[in-house]
């Protein structure tokens, strides 16, 4: 599943490469790939597949589940569609309180004690993401898990899930994606080396 999924991410250019041309973070790190999954929702195909695996991922881990929980912004029509397809209510965490009427950082409907699958399209240090976790707990929420699209799988993030206490579960990772990236001709073999030294050490990276 992890190189299916990584193939079509390549194949609609959600996933671009650019070892010899990287992309800026906001948070100023270079880096020779860029990830938008957001992309597989205008392609019907991917956005199937995606959600289908999505919801066996959550059959498979998490049973019990009563609610989905998108996370903002880009975890919203992902969780929608998952919740659609189980049949289950679904509800969203902003990055911060609305600034006006009611107020809310978390919009829906969720109940006491509910136990949530929350849902992201993509994991890099996991923050926002672990953040949208915490405003859930702290509203009496029982956060089973996270459930996303693919993972760059950093030891930061992998450290920050572990500290918090919440399983992580993803359809693909960056190095499944790299394997099939060089099987496929995307990279050449010659850039392998500075691809993987990204993944292990991306703030020093390009430096």
């Amino acid at each position: 599943m992890a190189k299916k999924v990584a193939s079509l991410l390549l194949e609609i250019n959600a996933i671009k490469i650019r070892p010899n041309d990287p992309f800026t973070w906001a948070s100023g790190w270079k880096s020779p790939i860029y990830c938008d999954n957001r992309l597989s929702l205008s392609h019907p195909q991917a956005r199937t597949y995606i959600k289908h695996a999505l919801c066996a991922k959550i059959q498979e881990q998490f049973e019990g589940v009563e609610a989905i929980v998108g996370v903002a912004t880009a975890g919203i029509p992902q969780g929608a569609l998952i919740a659609d397809a189980l049949g289950i209510p679904f509800a969203y965490v902003r990055s911060k309180p609305k600034g006006h009427g009611m107020t809310n950082m978390i919009e829906g409907e969720l109940k006491s004690g509910a136990k949530v699958v929350v849902v992201e399209d993509l994991i890099s240090t996991g923050g926002s993401s672990l953040k949208a976790a915490e405003a859930l707990k702290e509203a009496g929420i029982e956060v089973m898990g996270m459930l996303a699209i693919f993972t760059y799988g950093f030891d930061l993030s992998v450290n920050n899930f572990k500290e918090a206490g919440i399983p992580l579960v993803t359809l693909s990772n960056y190095n499944a994606m790299l394997e099939l990236a060089l099987e496929k001709d995307y990279i050449q073999a010659n850039d392998l080396e500075s691809l993987k030294s990204w993944r292990t050490s991306p703030s020093e990276w390009g430096k």
